[in-house]
Order: C-alpha cells, then structure tokens, then sequence
C-alpha cells in the first residue's frame, strides 16, 4: 500500500537540514530503487522553488510500504528526525489516483 509521510520542520531546520540530507537521501534513493517511491521532495516555506534562507517547512514522500506500522517505523528512523530537522512526521494511507 502507498503511504503519505509528512516531516514539519522544527525552529532549526533550516541549520540542520544540510548536515542529515546525505543519510535521508541515501534512504529515499533506496526506495527508488526498489520501485517503491511515487515522489518526494521538500516544502519551500515561502513561494519560491529557492526559498533561500527561508528554508522549508517541511517534506512529503508518498512509498509503498508492506503497513502503515512499517511506513511509521521508517519514517521515524530518518535521518531528518534523529537530527531534529522534522519536529513531528505524520503518516497516513494514501490512494494514487491520477496521473
């Protein structure tokens, strides 16, 4: 089943975002890899494709995960969450429909 993972950036992400994004790439190049990855990407904060030093709010990634316990599971190992960039994830099931 696919399944939708929101990371919201706490106070600091924006500082702490350059040092994890290797290690969270790493891990959604895995998913892309294994054919398991509709899309991700983060969540300028302000209505720029280069928000600067605005920085993002936040990421979606949409991937099939065999549970909605694993996609928690895996969401709560990022790199981004153990190095305080996300200050909350949020994941729920999610229904491709278009294109």
């Amino acid at each position: 089943m696919w399944y939708l993972i929101e990371g919201y950036d706490g106070p600091q992400g924006v500082e702490k975002r350059p040092d994890a994004r290797p290690a969270h790439m790493a891990r959604l190049v895995e998913l892309r890899d294994a054919g398991r990855l509709l899309l991700a990407g983060p969540c300028p904060a302000i209505d720029a494709a280069d928000p600067g030093p605005a920085g993002f709010s936040g990421s979606a990634v949409v991937a099939q995960f065999e549970s909605l316990q694993a996609a928690r599971a895996w969401a709560e190992a990022d790199p981004y969450v153990a190095a305080g960039v996300y200050e909350r994830v949020e994941v729920r099931p999610f229904k491709p429909v278009l294109p």
